[in-house]
Formats: structure tokens, C-alpha cells, sequence
């Protein structure tokens, strides 16, 4: 944990150092919704997926290859004047699941003031809000944007957003419904920590209100830094109709609620085919043992998690050659029982996973990758290997 912590600092010192005073001009990564929000079209039409094959390896036991359309996504914009637009993203999932994942109005008052309301991806770490496949390495997402922050994060929403460009910043902060704890059994636990509580506006309710944020700075060329956070408690449908003074039943609904205070730092370098890529996320949970006693789970005190990946084009500096080949290696550690009384080793887990990666074109790629999974509970590493197919128009 404290060597990788390093290596990101010792990765944006040198980042700094080295290119701080070369004349590049600043520029911030695109993802689907900016770009649809930066078109001068009337309206935008576009879509990303992803096509699956896991085939996890070893141990006593066979087991099946899964063959899965992960998830196809059409992207639709709609700008009614030159302030105001509609964003959406339709995705279906495993071919029979369908999910709204984002469904906003954005309205620019000026280029640092945009008032934005609807369905919004919480802005935590890189992957939340690039998830787009041919933007990350690797077959899968990393671990530790399913475990600690778990993508895709969206919850309904108002707030502000963006850009001061003499600055080199970006910034967004909204109120947010939170996490769904309770709706008569617990939706969170020890093994995959929040992730069960995402409402991704599904009949979503709300007992109050969270606050998230994030900052990006992209002032030094080819280094991009990003600082998030997110605080707040998860929601909980005792508290609907109770009467306020009833103390009984307010004790029982506030056992049901658990504090959240997430804290992410991530940091992406790109330099002459060169890709480094770092992330560290904490989260501090509150009231856990009342919420544990109540409904019968298993929630840490706190949760951890950083990954390091490194990753080369080696065909930077071949001229003849437009494609991208891409080999990486990314190690990840998250924790879901980090600081925890009677943490359950299971729970502490690591995994390198290393891969190659072919971008056909800017939105087309083909990938491979093999996972070495491993865990305090565990003596072997558990290994999967991936291919998979990436598209984004």
C-alpha cells in the first residue's frame, strides 16, 4: 500500500518537473457526455459497448467459459439553443436488462457556471465517469471501481459544473439521493460494500440529502489530477410515514442508516505512447455496528482503495502504422473490511491483471487480459482469463 501510494506521488513530481515548462497546449479527456455536450449539432446520436468472454482457469474443478453483450449503451443529445441541452445514455445489460444511465439537463449559464439537474453519474474517481470501453485498459473495469466506488455510481440530482479554463480546472458539486441502505431487508455489506445501495434513479427515495463534488486540474501537459468526494448517509424507507414523535420508531430507522465520507485522488499521464494511471479511494463509515446489528450484515468501518497500471502504444513511433498496441499491467488492492473490528480476511483482497490491448481506431478495440486474483483468506491466486471487444461512436 505504501510503495503504490508512492509511486502515483513519485509519478506526478516527475510529471511536473519534467514537463511543467514545455509549451503543449492544455487539454482536459473527453468522455461521451462532454463530448455530446460540446457538439454543434442539433442532435447527437451515438452508443459504446462491450462483448465479453471470461474463462477463469485452474483450481479443482471445471468450469465454463461465460460468453455475454456486457452491455450496449445508445447515447442521445438534444440542444434546444445554444445554453440548453438534454444528455441521456439508454443501456441494456446481458442483453435483457434495462437501465437508464444518465438523463440530465445541462444549462450554461457561462463556461465556469452550468446549472445541471436529472439523473447524473456521481463524479468519483476515472472510471465512473470514463467508462466508456476503448477509454480503459483491460477486458473488465478495475476492482476497485465495482468494490470501493462502485461504477456505474448514478443517482439523481441537482447541482453545478465547470470549466475556468486560465486556470486548467474543471469542478462539479451536486445534492444527491444517497445510497439505498434499507427497504426492508439491508442493501449493503462487507463483501461488495455500497454497491448493493445504488437507486440509479429506479423509484428512487430520498430521507436526505448527499453532497459529492470533484476538481480536475489538467494545467500540466500530459498529467491530468482529479480529487473527489462524497459525504452523506444512505437512505432508509422507515422513515417514511413515521411520526415524529414516535422516539421508538425513529431509534429503529436511525439503526438502519450508515454515515458515508469517500475521499478519491486520481491522477492519469499520458507521454509519447507512455500511459501511467493511479487511483486511491478511502471510505469512512459511521453507525456500522448499530446498522450491522439491525440488519443482519456484515459492513466494515471503512473501506479502502488504490491501484497503480502502466501501460505503452509500441507503435508510438512507427509513423506508417495509425493503429495502437497497447500491453499493460495494473495492480489493484481494495479492501472492504479496512480498520476494521473482526475484519473478515476475505474481504482484503489484491490482483494484478495484465493484458494487450489493439485500437483499431480511436473507437474500436480489441483486448485481452489475464487476472491473478488473490486475498488474505486465499493461498493461490485465482486467475481469469479475458477477451473482449470495445466500441464507442
Amino acid at each position: 500500500m505504501k510503495k503504490t501510494t508512492l509511486f502515483l506521488v513519485g509519478v506526478i513530481l516527475g510529471a511536473y518537473v519534467v514537463f511543467a515548462q514545455e509549451d503543449v497546449k492544455k487539454e482536459d479527456i473527453k468522455n461521451a457526455a462532454s463530448t455530446i455536450l460540446e457538439s454543434d449539432s442539433k442532435l447527437t446520436i451515438g452508443g459504446y459497448g462491450q462483448i465479453d468472454y471470461n474463462q477463469p482457469i485452474g483450481g479443482d474443478v471445471y468450469n465454463n467459459g461465460k460468453l455475454d453483450v456486457h452491455r450496449l449503451v445508445l447515447l442521445f443529445g438534444y440542444k434546444f439553443n445554444e445554453k440548453t441541452q438534454f444528455v441521456t445514455e439508454l443501456e441494456m445489460e446481458h442483453v435483457e436488462e434495462v437501465y437508464v444511465e444518465q438523463a440530465f439537463l445541462n444549462y450554461e449559464i457561462h463556461e465556469a457556471l452550468n446549472l445541471r439537474a436529472g439523473l447524473m453519474l456521481i463524479p468519483m474517481g476515472i472510471t465512473n465517469e470514463y467508462h466508456e470501453p476503448p477509454t480503459f485498459n483491460g477486458v473488465e473495469r478495475p476492482f476497485v471501481d465495482s468494490y470501493i466506488a462502485p461504477t456505474t455510481w448514478r443517482e439523481i440530482g441537482i447541482g453545478f459544473t465547470g470549466k475556468i479554463t486560465d486556470a486548467s480546472l474543471k469542478y462539479q458539486a451536486y445534492l444527491v439521493n444517497g445510497f439505498k441502505s434499507y427497504d426492508g431487508g439491508g442493501k449493503i455489506s462487507g463483501n461488495k460494500g455500497l454497491r448493493g445501495g445504488r437507486q440509479k434513479g429506479i423509484e428512487s427515495f430520498m430521507s436526505s440529502p448527499n453532497l459529492t463534488g470533484r476538481v480536475d486540474f489538467y494545467g500540466i501537459p500530459h498529467l491530468s489530477l482529479g480529487l473527489s468526494g462524497y459525504f452523506g448517509n444512505t437512505q432508509s424507507e422507515l422513515y417514511n410515514g413515521i411520526d415524529k414523535t414516535d422516539e421508538a420508531a425513529i431509534a429503529s430507522a436511525d439503526s438502519s442508516v450508515v454515515g458515508v465520507a469517500m475521499v478519491g485522488f486520481d491522477a492519469r499521464f499520458n507521454y509519447k505512447g507512455i500511459q501511467l494511471k493511479g487511483q486511491l479511494y478511502y471510505s469512512s463509515l459511521s453507525n456500522v455496528e448499530a446498522y450491522n446489528e439491525f440488519a443482519g450484515k456484515d459492513m466494515g468501518e471503512s473501506m479502502l482503495g488504490v491501484y497503480a497500471e502502466l501501460g505503452y502504444n509500441v507503435f508510438e513511433n512507427i509513423n506508417s502504422i495509425n493503429t495502437q498496441l497497447i500491453p499493460f499491467v495494473r495492480y489493484e488492492k481494495y479492501n472492504t473490511h479496512f480498520n476494521t473490528a473482526n475484519a473478515n480476511d476475505g474481504f482484503d483482497r489484491n490482483a494484478v491483471i495484465a493484458g494487450l490491448g489493439w485500437k483499431i481506431t480511436e473507437g474500436a478495440m480489441l483486448k485481452t487480459d489475464m487476472e491473478f486474483r488473490n486475498s488474505k483468506a486465499i493461498t493461490d491466486f485465482n486467475k481469469v482469463f479475458n477477451m473482449g471487444v470495445a466500441v464507442w461512436f
